[in-house]
Protein backbone atom coordinates (compact mmCIF):
# COMPACT_ATOMS: atom_id res chain seq x y z
CA UNK A 1 0.00 0.00 0.00
CA UNK A 2 1.15 3.47 -0.72
CA UNK A 3 -0.25 5.35 2.31
CA UNK A 4 1.43 8.41 2.62
CA UNK A 5 3.96 7.92 -0.12
CA UNK A 6 3.44 11.12 -2.16
CA UNK A 7 6.75 11.90 -3.71
CA UNK A 8 8.15 10.61 -7.15
CA UNK A 9 11.13 8.59 -6.79
CA UNK A 10 12.63 10.01 -10.19
CA UNK A 11 14.16 6.46 -11.04
CA UNK A 12 16.67 7.03 -8.41
CA UNK A 13 17.75 5.64 -4.83
CA UNK A 14 16.75 7.77 -2.29
CA UNK A 15 20.31 8.96 -1.20
CA UNK A 16 20.27 10.49 -5.29
CA UNK A 17 16.94 11.86 -5.00
CA UNK A 18 17.83 13.91 -2.50
CA UNK A 19 21.40 15.39 -3.78
CA UNK A 20 19.18 15.94 -7.19
CA UNK A 21 16.50 18.08 -5.55
CA UNK A 22 19.35 20.02 -3.41
CA UNK A 23 21.29 21.10 -6.13
CA UNK A 24 18.20 21.70 -8.22
CA UNK A 25 17.09 24.44 -5.38
CA UNK A 26 20.78 25.55 -4.69
CA UNK A 27 20.43 26.63 -8.61
CA UNK A 28 16.92 28.21 -8.18
CA UNK A 29 18.14 30.04 -5.13
CA UNK A 30 21.33 31.03 -7.26
CA UNK A 31 20.35 31.65 -10.54
CA UNK A 32 16.51 32.75 -9.86
CA UNK A 33 15.38 30.70 -13.03
CA UNK A 34 16.66 27.43 -13.42
CA UNK A 35 15.15 24.62 -16.64
CA UNK A 36 14.82 21.09 -16.33
CA UNK A 37 12.23 18.30 -16.65
CA UNK A 38 8.45 18.90 -15.68
CA UNK A 39 8.32 16.17 -12.79
CA UNK A 40 11.69 17.26 -11.19
CA UNK A 41 10.62 20.75 -11.26
CA UNK A 42 7.45 19.60 -9.65
CA UNK A 43 9.55 17.88 -6.70
CA UNK A 44 12.19 20.32 -6.52
CA UNK A 45 9.29 22.96 -5.80
CA UNK A 46 8.12 21.95 -2.78
CA UNK A 47 11.74 21.87 -1.06
CA UNK A 48 12.26 25.36 -2.58
CA UNK A 49 8.72 26.16 -0.59
CA UNK A 50 9.45 25.06 2.32
CA UNK A 51 12.96 26.23 2.56
CA UNK A 52 11.61 30.09 1.94
CA UNK A 53 8.69 30.00 4.53
CA UNK A 54 11.38 28.54 6.87
CA UNK A 55 13.62 31.48 5.96
CA UNK A 56 10.69 33.75 6.73
CA UNK A 57 11.33 33.17 10.48
CA UNK A 58 14.87 34.40 11.21
CA UNK A 59 15.61 32.24 14.21
CA UNK A 60 19.03 30.48 14.82
CA UNK A 61 17.20 27.19 14.98
CA UNK A 62 15.88 28.24 11.08
CA UNK A 63 18.96 28.82 9.99
CA UNK A 64 20.33 25.76 11.24
CA UNK A 65 17.55 23.08 9.73
CA UNK A 66 18.27 25.50 6.30
CA UNK A 67 21.89 24.99 6.30
CA UNK A 68 21.36 20.67 7.56
CA UNK A 69 19.73 21.06 3.64
CA UNK A 70 22.07 23.63 1.62
CA UNK A 71 25.11 22.71 3.25
CA UNK A 72 26.45 26.10 2.37
CA UNK A 73 26.90 29.09 4.15
CA UNK A 74 26.87 32.15 1.65
CA UNK A 75 23.59 30.25 0.31
CA UNK A 76 22.06 30.32 3.65
CA UNK A 77 22.90 34.06 3.77
CA UNK A 78 21.06 34.60 0.52
CA UNK A 79 18.14 33.29 1.70
CA UNK A 80 17.53 34.73 4.78
CA UNK A 81 18.88 38.08 3.40
CA UNK A 82 17.49 38.70 0.38
CA UNK A 83 15.02 36.42 -0.67
CA UNK A 84 12.89 36.14 1.98
CA UNK A 85 12.85 39.53 2.50
CA UNK A 86 11.52 39.84 -1.28
CA UNK A 87 8.78 37.54 -0.21
CA UNK A 88 8.17 38.80 3.10
CA UNK A 89 4.25 39.61 2.33
CA UNK A 90 3.69 36.52 0.79
CA UNK A 91 1.70 34.06 1.87
CA UNK A 92 2.96 30.78 -0.16
CA UNK A 93 3.25 30.81 -3.83
CA UNK A 94 7.51 32.08 -3.62
CA UNK A 95 7.78 29.64 -6.91
CA UNK A 96 6.28 29.47 -10.22
CA UNK A 97 6.57 26.53 -13.21
CA UNK A 98 6.44 27.59 -16.88
CA UNK A 99 6.00 24.57 -18.90
CA UNK A 100 8.77 25.12 -21.67
CA UNK A 101 7.74 22.03 -24.48
CA UNK A 102 9.19 19.04 -24.98
CA UNK A 103 13.00 17.84 -24.93
CA UNK A 104 14.85 16.79 -28.06
CA UNK A 105 16.05 13.24 -28.16
CA UNK A 106 13.58 11.51 -25.65
CA UNK A 107 10.84 13.83 -26.02
CA UNK A 108 10.19 14.72 -22.02
CA UNK A 109 8.22 17.35 -20.88
CA UNK A 110 10.30 20.11 -20.31
CA UNK A 111 9.38 23.75 -17.44
CA UNK A 112 11.33 26.73 -16.03
CA UNK A 113 11.21 26.74 -12.37
CA UNK A 114 11.34 30.47 -10.80
CA UNK A 115 10.81 32.54 -8.51
CA UNK A 116 7.91 34.73 -8.53
CA UNK A 117 9.46 38.07 -6.88
CA UNK A 118 12.90 38.34 -9.02
CA UNK A 119 14.96 40.87 -8.98
CA UNK A 120 15.20 43.10 -11.78
CA UNK A 121 18.76 43.01 -13.76
CA UNK A 122 19.63 46.50 -13.93
CA UNK A 123 20.42 47.90 -17.47
CA UNK A 124 23.27 49.61 -18.42
CA UNK A 125 23.59 53.06 -19.55
CA UNK A 126 25.30 53.09 -22.84
CA UNK A 127 28.51 55.75 -22.66
CA UNK A 128 28.46 58.24 -24.75
CA UNK A 129 30.32 58.45 -28.17
CA UNK A 130 29.53 61.79 -29.56
CA UNK A 131 32.12 63.73 -27.30
CA UNK A 132 35.01 60.64 -28.44
CA UNK A 133 34.10 61.02 -31.92
CA UNK A 134 34.80 65.02 -31.52
CA UNK A 135 37.84 64.36 -29.84
CA UNK A 136 39.31 61.77 -32.12
CA UNK A 137 40.07 63.86 -35.21
CA UNK A 138 41.72 66.58 -33.47
CA UNK A 139 44.31 63.97 -32.20
CA UNK A 140 44.18 61.97 -35.58
CA UNK A 141 45.18 65.69 -37.33
CA UNK A 142 47.64 65.97 -34.95
CA UNK A 143 49.13 62.88 -35.07
CA UNK A 144 48.98 63.03 -39.11
CA UNK A 145 50.89 66.17 -39.04
CA UNK A 146 53.66 64.31 -36.52
CA UNK A 147 53.75 61.61 -38.93
CA UNK A 148 54.12 63.60 -42.21
CA UNK A 149 56.95 65.99 -40.48
CA UNK A 150 58.90 62.61 -39.72
CA UNK A 151 58.65 60.58 -42.70
CA UNK A 152 59.85 64.14 -44.76
CA UNK A 153 62.77 63.92 -42.54
CA UNK A 154 62.99 60.29 -42.88
CA UNK A 155 62.97 60.16 -46.50
CA UNK A 156 65.82 62.80 -46.29
CA UNK A 157 67.96 61.28 -44.55
CA UNK A 158 67.28 58.05 -46.51
CA UNK A 159 68.15 59.67 -49.24
CA UNK A 160 71.43 61.42 -48.30
CA UNK A 161 71.89 57.79 -47.30
CA UNK A 162 71.67 56.23 -50.70
CA UNK A 163 74.02 59.14 -52.09
CA UNK A 164 76.60 58.18 -50.11
CA UNK A 165 76.33 54.29 -50.41
CA UNK A 166 76.47 55.36 -54.35
CA UNK A 167 79.82 57.84 -54.08
CA UNK A 168 81.05 55.20 -51.94
CA UNK A 169 80.72 52.23 -54.30
CA UNK A 170 81.81 54.67 -57.10
CA UNK A 171 84.86 55.46 -55.42
CA UNK A 172 86.20 51.83 -54.44
CA UNK A 173 85.53 50.61 -58.08
CA UNK A 174 87.71 53.87 -59.37
CA UNK A 175 90.55 52.45 -56.80
CA UNK A 176 89.84 49.18 -57.70
CA UNK A 177 90.45 49.71 -61.35
CA UNK A 178 93.85 51.99 -60.44
CA UNK A 179 95.36 49.20 -58.02
CA UNK A 180 94.14 46.71 -60.66
CA UNK A 181 92.73 45.10 -57.51
CA UNK A 182 89.05 43.63 -58.79
CA UNK A 183 86.59 41.50 -56.78
CA UNK A 184 83.62 39.88 -57.27
CA UNK A 185 81.68 39.18 -60.22
CA UNK A 186 82.25 42.51 -62.15
CA UNK A 187 85.71 42.32 -61.37
CA UNK A 188 85.95 38.69 -63.29
CA UNK A 189 84.03 39.88 -66.03
CA UNK A 190 86.19 43.60 -66.50
CA UNK A 191 89.07 40.90 -66.40
CA UNK A 192 87.44 38.45 -68.72
CA UNK A 193 86.72 40.83 -71.41
CA UNK A 194 90.17 42.46 -71.10
CA UNK A 195 92.01 39.16 -71.96
CA UNK A 196 89.55 39.02 -75.50
CA UNK A 197 90.34 42.40 -76.44
CA UNK A 198 93.17 42.96 -78.73
CA UNK A 199 96.01 45.14 -78.29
Amino acid sequence: MRHRKDNKRLSRQSAHRKATLRNQVKALFLQEAITTTLVVAKQSRRLAEKLITMAKEDTVAARRRVYAILGERDLVKLLFGDIAKRVASRNGGYTRIIHAGKRHGDNAAMAILELTDRKEKEKKEPKEKKEKKTAKPAAKEGKKADAKAESGADKENVKSKKEKNVSDAADKEQANAETGDEKGFLGGLRKFLKQDKPE
